[in-house]
């Protein structure tokens, strides 16, 4: 199956765990740009924050790299994306923008959607997010 792993960039070590995994059980796998350049050595993941708080976030990133349009096409040549939803700044399976946007195209692109973790309570998108209909994974990557 071709994935495309959807998730904050402060969690691209767990992305390329789950990437590894996913691989070696013989998944094709897709993560994000700027993890791809961080894990490459291009930029450090502090470097990378730093960036956020000077430009607003990443905006700069996301139109120099026309980041929203590429994971769009990502997705819609995959056949499942996977969250990886995990704590961030004291928020338990913390889903953002992007990820929320992008969890949005599989659905309606009708692509297989899971999730590593339940979804975030405290999301203001809870309702949104669960009538996706994610898959749970409760941590475990071999339920895919």
């Amino acid at each position: 199956m071709k994935i495309t792993i959807c998730s904050s960039i402060d969690f691209t070590y767990e992305v390329k765990d789950a990437k590894d995994k996913l691989e070696a059980m013989g998944h094709k796998v897709e993560i994000p740009h700027t993890s791809k350049r961080i894990l490459d050595g291009e930029m450090t993941l502090e470097e990378f924050k730093a960036e956020k708080k000077v430009n607003g976030d990443g905006f700069v990133r996301k139109v120099k790299f026309d980041v929203i349009k590429k994971y769009y096409e990502l997705i819609k040549n995959s056949d499942a994306v996977l969250v990886i939803n995990m704590e961030k700044n004291g928020r338990k399976n913390y889903i953002g923008g992007n990820t929320f946007l992008e969890i949005g195209f599989a659905h309606v692109l009708d692509k297989k959607i899971f999730s590593l973790n339940p979804m975030p309570e405290d999301s203001p998108y809870l309702d949104e997010l669960k009538a996706m209909q994610p898959v749970v994974l409760d941590g475990d990557l071999s339920k895919i």
